[in-house]
């Protein structure tokens, strides 16, 4: 027999079913940004909690939130299906004007959190069209429902699963690859990265049969997709193949999970940087943070800790900054059994506002009260890109003799803290790079006066991507190459000793790279810091920039219209491992010319600035992350600022910004009278 309280929700179930008119899973650029916070549905539930936590989302300026619909909580034993539970929360959610991405979560034996990542056999396969079937008829009609997230973020870390479904797709993808036109110049060609490359593709398969398995049902709502551990994991993405099946891309972004290789008062630039991989990766979809930490954590997380009320601020409008259509905080109540139990809530156990989702709020009604200035925001277009490509990270790994190997350029994540290491120098000046992998990048043009590109310590340099590097620069860009970038192609042939395929393009050739175990200095223009390899060149037509016992340790090579400079040290990881980056800093400004309207006066250590735009203003985010109050002068010929949102006291008189520690400051500028 029902309870009283299910049968009113069956029936408002009914009246909602024949109003909803489906929403349009077309972006609408003009839409506001969107906040909101994962509401996390289990049974043990009550109606009463369910419609009181939508109530608080909505009061505390959340419009949109996210659910795991766990087949768990729907279907039964006796393979019967209640919705009633999720109906609740639907329900909720239209009467408090809050939009729901529903994820889909199939059974898991353990209930996991995480979830799998690809069906385990055929049966397995058949059991989820089933669950997507079910659960999408269902919840389709919701206007509440505002669209479906295929999978918890998707990912292994390099892990292929053991079973015969996995086995039965590896053979079936090897028989349709075809061998790529190649010159081993003689040496044995090597089928190092056969899994690897097959990993990428079997994500895309699964992400994209889950999508037209909704299509068969659903045309109408979102598709997205939200990743994690970027940096660990971003060799195992091809963004580009997934915009064919997905309306948006989102990240997850928990800095107790997913940010290993920073500090905390790194998180900032960390989150910044996901953010930009992820941007690249949409290209012209729309990009979420669709999990953002908002709570703590008790027992969970490799580096477990509780976000201050600043740093939610932070983490918030960083992510606004960086051009998300929305973001979601993991999450609003917390779960009550199982993994993370107890933890990561914005509500406190009486289900009352902590500090963090008052500071949420703050920013809430700072968008709604100046809604005509964050009109179609946007950041402001760099004219420095910063690339990486996967090769470089499965070859670092495949190097590997030892897993306790204190030198962090030979370790797992050289490649990518390199890149890093840059995007931080950068920031601190006020400018924002862009972030991407090699194949995202437009190489398509016909002039790149006036852009550049760093690589830094990419490590292999495959042969395909020799003639667009060679067309970039002949066509007037600027290369700045770092670290071993180079070193291998995509097959680990040693490039330098079997000729260098683009020595006329970097106008010589690496003589030696000499390891020398941890840290040291080198006289580069200026002073830097270096870690582990001092490179050498054997120059031919490039203009010596630094000698060192007359070994050439860097140069710059006019090609074409372009130049490229060079230096095979690892002056990124340097700087990035001693905290000393003026010196660098002030190279690459000096050498790539950085056309960015507003910026630091000069390189600001610790200080975080991204600036934004539309077509009425521009608008820079301001943090500090040190420890002292700063007082900051900021490059803005023609322009002054005002205070938007301040979490503190900081104030700006003539492009002058006092700002205090954690203190996060937006300002919008506008033409001097």
């Amino acid at each position: 027999m029902f309870k009283l309280s299910r049968i009113i929700t069956l029936l408002m179930f009914v009246i909602s079913s024949l109003c909803a008119q489906p929403s349009s899973a077309q972006v609408n650029s003009n839409s506001p940004i969107m906040i909101g916070a994962e509401i996390f549905i289990e049974p043990g539930q009550t109606h009463e909690e369910i419609d009181l936590w939508f109530k608080k989302l909505s009061e505390n300026g959340m419009t949109v939130c996210r659910i795991r619909m766990f087949e768990d909580y729907m279907k039964s034993a006796d393979n019967s299906w209640d919705f009633s539970l999720f109906d609740q929360a639907f329900i909720a959610a239209e009467k408090y004007g809050v939009k729901i991405f529903g994820t889909l979560f199939p059974y898991t034996p353990d209930n996991s959190i995480g979830g799998f990542k690809f069906p385990e056999s055929q049966e397995h396969e058949e059991q989820i069209k089933i669950y997507i079937e079910k659960t999408v008829n269902h919840y389709k009609h919701f206007k509440s429902l505002y669209g479906w997230v295929l999978i918890n973020e998707p990912g292994t870390g390099g892990f292929i699963p053991e079973n015969g479904y996995t086995t039965n797709k590896f053979s079936e993808w090897e028989k349709k690859q075809k061998t790529p036109a190649y010159n081993s110049k003689g040496y044995p060609l090597l089928k190092n990265f056969d899994k690897e490359k097959f990993l990428v593709d079997y994500n895309t398969w699964y992400l994209d049969w889950i999508a037209q398995e909704i299509a068969r049902y659903d045309t109408a709502h979102y598709i997205h997709v939200n990743n994690h551990q970027i940096f660990e994991n971003i060799a195992e993405y091809d963004f580009p193949a997934w915009r064919k099946f997905l309306h948006s891309l989102g990240a997850s972004a928990h800095p107790s999970w997913h940010f290993g290789y920073f500090k905390r008062p790194q998180y900032t630039v960390a989150l910044s940087a996901n953010c930009n991989i992820i941007r690249s990766g949409a290209g012209p979809l729309p990009f979420w943070v669709t999990e953002l930490q908002g709570g703590n954590n008790t027992y969970s997380g490799n580096n477990p800790f509780c976000p201050t009320q600043e740093e939610i601020t932070q983490w918030l409008w960083t992510s606004i900054a960086s051009g998300a259509e929305g973001i979601i905080f993991w999450c609003f109540n917390p779960r009550s059994i199982g993994e993370e139990a107890g933890e990561w809530a914005l509500l406190d156990f009486q289900n009352n506002p902590s500090d963090r989702l008052i500071a949420a709020h703050e920013i809430s009604k700072t968008l709604a009260k100046n809604k005509k200035l964050f009109e179609k925001i946007r950041p402001v277009e760099p004219d420095i890109t910063i690339l990486y490509n996967r090769e470089s990270l499965w070859v670092e790994k495949k190097v590997q003799y030892s897993e306790h190997d204190d030198y962090e350029g030979r370790q797992p994540g050289g490649a990518i803290k390199s890149a890093l290491a840059y995007y931080e120098v950068l920031s601190e000046n006020g400018i924002i790079p862009n972030m991407a992998e090699f194949n995202e990048f437009d190489w398509s043009k016909d002039d790149y006066t006036g852009v550049s590109i760093i690589m830094a310590n990419q490590i292999s340099l495959p042969s395909w991507q020799w003639e667009p590097i060679r067309n970039f620069v002949k066509k007037g860009g600027k290369l700045f190459v770092e670290g071993l970038t180079g070193f291998y192609d995509e097959n680990m042939l040693s490039l330098f000793n079997t000729g260098f395929p683009l020595q006329d393009v970097f106008g010589g050739i690496l003589k030696e790279a000499i390891c020398i175990p941890g840290d040291f200095e080198m006289n580069i223009q200026y002073p830097l810091p270096v870690h582990l390899w001092k490179g050498y060149i054997f120059n031919t037509t490039g203009q010596v920039l630094s000698k060192e016992n007359q070994h050439i340790t860097a140069t710059k090579n006019k090609f074409g219209k372009g130049e490229v400079l060079w230096i095979p040290s690892l002056a990124g990881l340097g700087a990035w491992r001693s905290g000393k980056k003026e010196n660098l800093s002030k190279l690459l400004l000096e050498e790539l010319e950085p056309q960015q309207p507003i910026r630091f006066e000069k390189h600001e250590e610790d200080l975080f600035m991204q600036t934004m735009q539309n077509e009425q203003s521009h608008l820079s985010l301001v943090i500090n992350k040190s420890m002292t109050e700063r007082e900051v002068k900021i490059d803005a010929p023609h322009l002054s600022a005002e205070i938007v949102f301040s979490d503190k006291t900081g104030q700006i008189n003539e492009n002058i910004l006092t700002i205090h520690p954690e203190e996060t400051i937006v300002l919008a500028w506008k033409k001097k009278k």
